[in-house]
């Protein structure tokens, strides 16, 4: 998974095991439970952080009680390890923050 160009099969998707996440068409969500408003807005904040890092932006829906993410690479039409790259850090941020993903 090196290529970040190369949309990536749903095989090398789940291998990738990423907790919490799924695929949804051409993209990748997952929703974390905050719980408290002010938890989602510092899981956001750290996400915008880590996408601005890695110049790859995901789609983020901040509402009471929980935070809803969508990743896609537009320029390839699917998901590419930049995608699974910045899932592992969002993840690694909500647990953190002591929030897990919806199963």
């Amino acid at each position: 998974m090196t290529d970040p160009k190369r949309k990536l099969s749903a095989t090398e998707i789940a291998a990738a095991g990423l907790s919490g996440w799924h695929l949804t068409g051409e993209a990748l969500t997952a929703t974390f439970r905050t719980r408290k408003f002010s938890t989602g807005l510092e899981l956001v904040n750290r996400i915008g952080s880590s996408a601005e890092e890695a110049n790859h932006h995901p789609d983020l829906a901040l509402t009471y009680p929980e935070v809803r993410v969508t990743l896609s690479s537009h320029d390839v039409g699917g998901i590419t390890s930049r995608d699974i790259d910045l899932a592992h850090t969002i993840s690694g941020h909500a647990a953190g923050l002591g929030v897990a993903a919806s199963e």
